[in-house]
Protein backbone atom coordinates (compact mmCIF):
# COMPACT_ATOMS: atom_id res chain seq x y z
CA UNK A 1 0.00 0.00 0.00
CA UNK A 2 1.28 3.27 -1.17
CA UNK A 3 0.84 6.09 1.59
CA UNK A 4 0.67 9.66 1.13
CA UNK A 5 -0.17 12.93 2.93
CA UNK A 6 -0.26 15.10 0.50
CA UNK A 7 -2.30 16.28 -2.61
CA UNK A 8 -0.91 15.50 -6.36
CA UNK A 9 -2.22 14.34 -9.21
CA UNK A 10 -3.05 10.69 -8.62
CA UNK A 11 -4.89 10.17 -11.59
CA UNK A 12 -1.78 10.27 -13.73
CA UNK A 13 0.02 7.41 -11.39
CA UNK A 14 -2.66 4.70 -10.99
CA UNK A 15 -5.40 3.81 -13.54
CA UNK A 16 -9.65 4.01 -12.86
CA UNK A 17 -9.15 5.16 -9.22
CA UNK A 18 -12.02 3.79 -6.83
CA UNK A 19 -12.24 5.71 -3.69
CA UNK A 20 -13.37 5.35 -0.65
CA UNK A 21 -13.74 8.75 1.47
CA UNK A 22 -14.42 8.96 5.37
CA UNK A 23 -12.29 9.21 8.52
CA UNK A 24 -12.55 5.73 9.42
CA UNK A 25 -11.40 6.02 13.08
CA UNK A 26 -11.48 2.13 14.24
CA UNK A 27 -11.72 0.61 10.95
CA UNK A 28 -15.00 -0.86 12.46
CA UNK A 29 -17.03 -3.46 10.71
CA UNK A 30 -19.05 -0.11 8.97
CA UNK A 31 -15.91 1.24 8.08
CA UNK A 32 -15.04 -2.10 6.27
CA UNK A 33 -18.06 -2.35 4.28
CA UNK A 34 -17.08 0.77 2.23
CA UNK A 35 -13.40 -0.24 2.15
CA UNK A 36 -14.44 -3.77 0.78
CA UNK A 37 -16.89 -2.61 -1.93
CA UNK A 38 -14.48 -0.41 -3.05
CA UNK A 39 -11.97 -2.34 -3.37
CA UNK A 40 -14.25 -5.23 -5.01
CA UNK A 41 -15.63 -2.19 -7.42
CA UNK A 42 -11.39 -1.32 -8.24
CA UNK A 43 -10.85 -5.15 -8.63
CA UNK A 44 -13.83 -5.31 -11.31
CA UNK A 45 -12.91 -2.91 -13.17
CA UNK A 46 -8.64 -3.16 -13.52
CA UNK A 47 -8.52 -0.14 -11.01
CA UNK A 48 -7.04 1.51 -7.84
CA UNK A 49 -8.44 1.41 -4.88
CA UNK A 50 -7.61 4.52 -2.91
CA UNK A 51 -9.05 5.54 0.37
CA UNK A 52 -9.42 9.51 1.53
CA UNK A 53 -8.95 10.42 4.73
CA UNK A 54 -7.46 13.21 6.90
CA UNK A 55 -3.76 12.54 9.89
CA UNK A 56 -6.26 14.20 12.22
CA UNK A 57 -9.75 14.62 13.29
CA UNK A 58 -11.32 17.19 11.54
CA UNK A 59 -13.39 18.05 14.69
CA UNK A 60 -10.40 18.83 16.57
CA UNK A 61 -10.17 21.79 14.55
CA UNK A 62 -13.52 22.84 14.11
CA UNK A 63 -15.10 21.96 17.56
CA UNK A 64 -11.41 21.27 19.88
CA UNK A 65 -13.52 21.05 23.30
CA UNK A 66 -15.54 17.79 21.40
CA UNK A 67 -12.47 16.14 19.53
CA UNK A 68 -12.71 12.73 20.17
CA UNK A 69 -10.06 10.38 21.41
CA UNK A 70 -9.18 8.12 18.55
CA UNK A 71 -9.58 4.21 18.87
CA UNK A 72 -6.37 3.31 17.29
CA UNK A 73 -3.20 4.42 16.10
CA UNK A 74 -2.86 5.51 12.69
CA UNK A 75 -0.14 2.48 12.44
CA UNK A 76 -2.78 0.03 13.38
CA UNK A 77 -5.36 1.77 10.94
CA UNK A 78 -3.03 1.79 8.15
CA UNK A 79 -2.06 -2.10 9.04
CA UNK A 80 -5.71 -2.94 8.52
CA UNK A 81 -6.49 -1.10 5.66
CA UNK A 82 -3.69 -2.72 3.56
CA UNK A 83 -5.02 -6.19 4.69
CA UNK A 84 -8.21 -5.32 3.11
CA UNK A 85 -6.67 -4.68 -0.17
CA UNK A 86 -6.16 -0.74 -0.07
CA UNK A 87 -3.55 0.05 -2.95
CA UNK A 88 -3.41 3.98 -2.11
CA UNK A 89 -3.88 6.02 1.21
CA UNK A 90 -4.14 9.93 1.29
CA UNK A 91 -4.52 11.11 5.03
CA UNK A 92 -3.77 15.21 4.43
CA UNK A 93 -4.40 17.14 7.40
CA UNK A 94 -7.31 18.84 8.11
CA UNK A 95 -6.55 22.52 8.72
CA UNK A 96 -8.28 25.74 9.93
CA UNK A 97 -7.80 26.68 5.62
CA UNK A 98 -9.03 23.32 4.47
CA UNK A 99 -12.26 23.34 6.81
CA UNK A 100 -13.48 26.91 5.06
CA UNK A 101 -14.16 24.30 1.75
CA UNK A 102 -17.69 24.28 0.60
CA UNK A 103 -19.11 20.77 -0.08
CA UNK A 104 -19.05 21.33 -3.82
CA UNK A 105 -15.31 22.91 -3.81
CA UNK A 106 -14.42 19.76 -2.13
CA UNK A 107 -15.83 17.14 -4.68
CA UNK A 108 -13.98 19.22 -7.00
CA UNK A 109 -10.76 19.39 -5.45
CA UNK A 110 -11.88 15.13 -5.75
CA UNK A 111 -12.00 15.25 -9.02
CA UNK A 112 -9.06 17.71 -10.22
CA UNK A 113 -6.67 15.21 -8.00
CA UNK A 114 -7.92 11.66 -8.37
CA UNK A 115 -10.70 12.27 -11.47
CA UNK A 116 -12.05 8.68 -9.95
CA UNK A 117 -14.66 6.46 -11.75
CA UNK A 118 -16.64 5.56 -8.24
CA UNK A 119 -16.91 7.33 -4.48
CA UNK A 120 -17.77 4.85 -2.13
CA UNK A 121 -19.31 6.48 0.93
CA UNK A 122 -21.74 5.16 4.03
CA UNK A 123 -24.83 6.97 4.03
CA UNK A 124 -24.19 9.30 7.28
CA UNK A 125 -21.39 10.71 5.37
CA UNK A 126 -20.56 14.44 4.84
CA UNK A 127 -18.24 16.47 3.90
CA UNK A 128 -17.35 20.31 3.50
CA UNK A 129 -18.10 23.46 5.01
CA UNK A 130 -19.99 22.57 8.38
CA UNK A 131 -20.33 19.09 6.95
CA UNK A 132 -23.46 20.72 4.77
CA UNK A 133 -22.34 18.01 2.19
CA UNK A 134 -24.54 14.97 2.16
CA UNK A 135 -24.67 11.56 0.26
CA UNK A 136 -27.31 13.05 -2.10
CA UNK A 137 -24.93 16.17 -2.62
CA UNK A 138 -22.31 13.49 -3.66
CA UNK A 139 -24.77 11.71 -5.83
CA UNK A 140 -25.72 15.17 -7.82
CA UNK A 141 -21.99 16.26 -8.24
CA UNK A 142 -21.10 12.43 -9.40
CA UNK A 143 -23.40 13.42 -12.58
CA UNK A 144 -21.65 16.57 -13.31
CA UNK A 145 -18.06 14.71 -12.84
CA UNK A 146 -18.94 11.21 -14.63
CA UNK A 147 -18.20 9.13 -11.70
CA UNK A 148 -20.71 6.68 -9.97
CA UNK A 149 -21.38 7.71 -6.09
CA UNK A 150 -21.94 4.09 -4.21
CA UNK A 151 -23.92 4.82 -1.29
CA UNK A 152 -22.97 1.39 1.22
CA UNK A 153 -25.81 0.97 4.34
CA UNK A 154 -24.22 0.97 7.44
CA UNK A 155 -23.76 -2.35 9.58
CA UNK A 156 -26.33 -3.35 12.32
CA UNK A 157 -25.74 -5.07 15.94
CA UNK A 158 -27.95 -4.94 18.43
CA UNK A 159 -30.99 -2.89 16.89
CA UNK A 160 -28.54 -0.17 15.95
CA UNK A 161 -25.64 0.80 13.29
CA UNK A 162 -21.74 0.43 14.67
CA UNK A 163 -20.54 3.29 15.10
CA UNK A 164 -16.96 4.88 15.96
CA UNK A 165 -19.02 6.85 18.93
CA UNK A 166 -20.96 3.63 19.81
CA UNK A 167 -17.59 1.82 19.94
CA UNK A 168 -15.64 4.36 22.18
CA UNK A 169 -18.44 4.55 24.60
CA UNK A 170 -17.92 0.32 24.97
CA UNK A 171 -14.07 0.65 25.43
CA UNK A 172 -14.85 3.32 28.25
CA UNK A 173 -16.98 0.47 29.59
CA UNK A 174 -14.38 -2.16 29.34
CA UNK A 175 -16.90 -4.15 27.18
CA UNK A 176 -14.29 -5.61 25.25
CA UNK A 177 -16.23 -8.64 23.67
CA UNK A 178 -18.43 -6.27 22.26
CA UNK A 179 -15.56 -3.75 20.98
CA UNK A 180 -14.47 -6.86 19.14
CA UNK A 181 -17.71 -7.68 17.94
CA UNK A 182 -18.37 -4.32 16.40
CA UNK A 183 -14.66 -3.50 15.04
CA UNK A 184 -14.39 -7.23 13.50
CA UNK A 185 -11.06 -8.03 15.55
CA UNK A 186 -9.33 -7.15 18.39
CA UNK A 187 -8.99 -3.59 20.42
CA UNK A 188 -5.00 -3.44 20.36
CA UNK A 189 -2.62 -1.02 21.19
CA UNK A 190 0.68 -0.42 19.19
CA UNK A 191 3.91 0.92 21.51
CA UNK A 192 7.05 0.98 21.95
CA UNK A 193 8.71 -1.19 25.00
CA UNK A 194 10.25 1.13 27.62
CA UNK A 195 11.96 0.72 31.13
CA UNK A 196 10.10 0.35 33.99
CA UNK A 197 10.84 -0.19 37.24
CA UNK A 198 11.30 -3.98 36.83
CA UNK A 199 9.34 -5.09 39.98
CA UNK A 200 7.31 -7.79 38.00
CA UNK A 201 11.08 -9.28 36.83
CA UNK A 202 11.70 -9.56 40.44
CA UNK A 203 7.95 -11.15 41.15
CA UNK A 204 9.23 -13.66 38.42
CA UNK A 205 6.65 -12.05 35.99
CA UNK A 206 8.43 -9.73 34.09
CA UNK A 207 6.45 -6.99 32.02
CA UNK A 208 6.59 -5.41 28.96
CA UNK A 209 5.89 -1.70 29.69
CA UNK A 210 3.94 0.43 26.93
CA UNK A 211 2.79 4.49 27.57
CA UNK A 212 -0.55 5.14 26.70
CA UNK A 213 -0.95 8.23 24.35
CA UNK A 214 -3.58 10.35 25.69
CA UNK A 215 -5.15 11.53 22.39
CA UNK A 216 -6.02 7.53 22.07
CA UNK A 217 -9.24 6.03 23.49
CA UNK A 218 -8.05 3.48 26.47
CA UNK A 219 -9.75 0.45 28.54
CA UNK A 220 -10.49 1.12 32.41
CA UNK A 221 -8.21 0.06 34.45
CA UNK A 222 -7.68 -3.53 34.86
CA UNK A 223 -6.46 -6.69 34.08
CA UNK A 224 -6.68 -8.39 30.39
CA UNK A 225 -6.09 -12.11 28.39
CA UNK A 226 -3.96 -10.60 25.58
CA UNK A 227 -2.02 -11.86 22.68
CA UNK A 228 0.92 -10.10 21.70
CA UNK A 229 2.51 -9.58 17.76
CA UNK A 230 6.11 -9.03 18.54
CA UNK A 231 7.54 -8.73 14.65
CA UNK A 232 5.96 -11.97 13.01
CA UNK A 233 6.31 -14.20 15.95
CA UNK A 234 2.31 -14.25 18.38
CA UNK A 235 2.22 -14.95 21.96
CA UNK A 236 -0.27 -15.20 24.47
CA UNK A 237 0.10 -13.12 27.46
CA UNK A 238 -1.72 -11.21 30.26
CA UNK A 239 -1.77 -7.10 30.79
CA UNK A 240 -2.30 -4.73 33.48
CA UNK A 241 -3.71 -1.03 32.15
CA UNK A 242 -3.07 1.26 35.67
CA UNK A 243 -1.32 2.75 37.83
CA UNK A 244 0.02 -0.18 40.10
CA UNK A 245 -1.01 0.84 43.30
CA UNK A 246 0.20 -2.10 45.26
CA UNK A 247 4.09 -0.16 44.67
CA UNK A 248 2.72 3.26 45.72
CA UNK A 249 1.18 3.86 42.29
CA UNK A 250 2.73 5.38 38.60
CA UNK A 251 1.82 6.59 35.72
CA UNK A 252 -0.79 5.08 34.00
CA UNK A 253 0.50 2.47 31.56
CA UNK A 254 -0.21 -0.93 30.01
CA UNK A 255 2.38 -3.79 31.69
CA UNK A 256 2.42 -6.94 29.92
CA UNK A 257 3.36 -10.36 31.11
CA UNK A 258 4.27 -12.44 27.75
CA UNK A 259 4.05 -16.37 27.99
CA UNK A 260 6.94 -17.87 27.21
CA UNK A 261 9.28 -15.35 25.84
CA UNK A 262 13.08 -14.76 27.27
CA UNK A 263 13.79 -11.90 24.49
CA UNK A 264 14.83 -8.51 25.50
CA UNK A 265 12.23 -6.27 23.87
CA UNK A 266 13.30 -2.89 25.11
CA UNK A 267 12.81 0.05 22.20
CA UNK A 268 10.81 -2.84 20.30
CA UNK A 269 7.28 -2.09 18.98
CA UNK A 270 4.90 -4.50 19.91
CA UNK A 271 0.62 -5.00 18.86
CA UNK A 272 -1.04 -6.08 22.56
CA UNK A 273 -4.38 -7.39 21.23
CA UNK A 274 -7.00 -7.48 24.03
CA UNK A 275 -9.52 -10.10 24.53
CA UNK A 276 -11.15 -10.51 27.95
CA UNK A 277 -10.85 -8.09 31.06
CA UNK A 278 -10.57 -10.71 33.96
CA UNK A 279 -10.56 -8.46 36.79
CA UNK A 280 -10.09 -4.93 37.87
CA UNK A 281 -6.79 -3.55 39.39
CA UNK A 282 -6.67 -3.22 43.28
CA UNK A 283 -3.98 -2.57 46.23
CA UNK A 284 -2.43 -5.86 47.39
CA UNK A 285 -0.93 -5.84 51.24
CA UNK A 286 1.90 -7.55 49.68
CA UNK A 287 4.38 -8.47 47.20
CA UNK A 288 3.27 -12.44 47.90
CA UNK A 289 -0.36 -11.61 47.85
CA UNK A 290 0.32 -9.99 43.98
CA UNK A 291 2.17 -12.86 43.41
CA UNK A 292 -0.32 -15.01 43.97
CA UNK A 293 -2.33 -13.79 42.05
CA UNK A 294 -0.75 -12.67 39.11
CA UNK A 295 -0.41 -16.72 38.75
CA UNK A 296 -3.85 -17.36 38.95
CA UNK A 297 -4.33 -14.55 36.21
CA UNK A 298 -2.34 -16.28 34.09
CA UNK A 299 -4.40 -19.45 33.94
CA UNK A 300 -7.18 -17.60 33.61
CA UNK A 301 -5.77 -16.09 30.47
CA UNK A 302 -4.02 -19.13 29.20
CA UNK A 303 -7.98 -20.73 29.62
CA UNK A 304 -9.52 -17.78 27.96
CA UNK A 305 -7.04 -17.46 25.21
CA UNK A 306 -7.10 -21.41 24.25
CA UNK A 307 -11.26 -20.77 23.73
CA UNK A 308 -10.92 -18.09 21.91
CA UNK A 309 -8.63 -19.68 19.43
CA UNK A 310 -10.50 -23.04 19.52
CA UNK A 311 -13.80 -21.59 18.12
CA UNK A 312 -11.42 -19.72 15.43
CA UNK A 313 -10.40 -21.80 12.06
CA UNK A 314 -6.79 -19.81 12.30
CA UNK A 315 -5.55 -16.99 14.46
CA UNK A 316 -6.02 -14.68 11.53
CA UNK A 317 -8.37 -12.40 13.58
CA UNK A 318 -4.92 -11.20 15.60
CA UNK A 319 -4.07 -8.23 14.22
Amino acid sequence: MECYTKLIEFHALYPRIVMALGMFDGIHLGHQRIVKTAVRRAREIGGTALVFSFLNHPRAVVDPQRSPRLIGSDVLRRKILERLGVDVLVEIPFTPNFAKTDAADFVALLHQYCAPQYVVIGENYTFGRFGRGTPDLMRQEAKRYGFRALVCNPVIRDGEPISSTRIRGLIQQGEIAKVNEYLGYPFSIIGTVVHGEARGRLLGFPTANIELQDENESLPNGVYAVTVAHGAEQYAGVANIGNNPTFGGCRRRLEVHIFDISKDLYGDRLTVSFHARIREERRFSSAEELKAQIERDKKTSISVIAEIFHLQENISMVI
